[in-house]
């Protein structure tokens, strides 16, 4: 049983030896465990460093493209290099590295197929009050929207099994966690979520760099992909709701109409046909959004395969070569 650490850096030359530090050498269960560092585009001396803490893998990006695309290039990367269990943590030192086992276990233990740390956000000394209030109203909407309890949304620090971690692609390049979640579970993967300790902060955090662009590039790609994964959902209960309220001033302008006393009530009649056209194409949007996502669902299928299939081939080329 192979277990990748997989550490995304974007100059992190001088938090990156701490956080290797932290890692574990052994885990029970575990035969062997390798580091990989995704160096996104850094301009110090993040690879020199890696190199001389002994990291197994290195990973170099030539342009800095963003966490959630490290975060892709180095689940595949890991999933070449054999892995049967891959953690991602931050170069920052965020995270406990003690608790890769904590987080591997339920793994190990086929409860699940993938693992959310969950940050003790309450106990967080430089989380602001607000910042603490919107981790939980952001993990409460991913929840809904995932259709499964998930504690710390916003948690980097993860475990995929191999199977897990060839079922996920992404569309965002920058909402990674939360779109990992819902495509979870509507891949069918089984999410567990496991208390973790976080560590003293070295730096400020490089991904917010404005509370409402912040905000902003969360809900954007939430609801970017709720909609692709649940067209119907979305677009189907406006207009229904819709509908329903065009039918009320129908009947209402029926009603004095055939009491006698309809000249008065066009106007009711006039937002109802408002209302009625605005839920049929709502709910054509929907179906056709649901085709779509039909579709999407086929490509997405046959990516998995061909992932399969391309690392299948990498483990049979030693072979040959023998």
């Amino acid at each position: 049983m192979k277990l990748v650490i997989q550490i995304p850096c974007y100059n992190e030359e001088g938090t990156l030896p701490a956080t290797l530090g932290d890692l574990p050498e052994e885990i029970p269960g575990i035969d062997s465990i390798e580091t990989l560092v995704i160096n996104d585009g850094s301009t110090d001396n993040t690879i020199p460093v890696a190199r001389e803490h002994g990291v197994d893998h290195i990973l170099d990006l030539p342009l800095n493209k963003g966490l959630a695309n490290a975060w892709s290039a180095g689940l595949e990367a890991a999933l070449h290099a054999g892995a049967d269990i891959i953690v991602n943590t931050d170069g920052d030192n965020q995270y406990c590295g003690a608790d890769i086992p904590k987080l591997v276990q339920p793994i190990l233990d086929n409860e699940a197929e993938m693992v959310i740390g969950a940050r003790p956000i309450e106990d967080i000394g430089h989380f602001s009050w607000f910042k603490k209030r919107l981790q939980r109203v952001g993990s409460w909407v991913v929840s809904k929207c995932a259709g499964f309890a998930v504690e710390d949304a916003a948690s980097g620090f993860r475990a995929y099994s191999a199977t897990a971690a060839r079922e996920l692609n992404l569309l965002s390049d920058y909402s990674h966690c939360t779109e990992t979640l819902i495509r979870a579970a509507r891949r069918g993967i089984k999410v567990a979520n496991v208390p973790i300790r976080v560590n003293d902060r070295l730096r400020e955090s490089r991904l917010m760099s404005s509370l409402p662009a912040y905000l902003y590039r969360q809900a954007r790609d939430i609801f970017r992909i709720v909609v692709m994964v649940h067209p119907l959902k979305v677009f189907g209960l406006p207009a229904v709701l819709l509908f329903l309220l065009g039918s009320v001033g129908c009947i209402r302008f029926l009603f004095f109409y055939f009491s006698g006393d309809g000249s008065g009530h066009v106007q009711s009649l006039i937002f109802s046909a408002i209302f009625i056209l605005v839920a049929f194409i709502m709910g054509m949007v929907g179906l056709v959004a649901d085709m779509i996502s039909s579709n999407h669902q086929l490509i997405e299928d046959n990516l998995v395969k061909l992932r399969r299939l391309g690392l299948e081939l990498d483990s049979r080329a030693p072979e040959e070569e023998d």
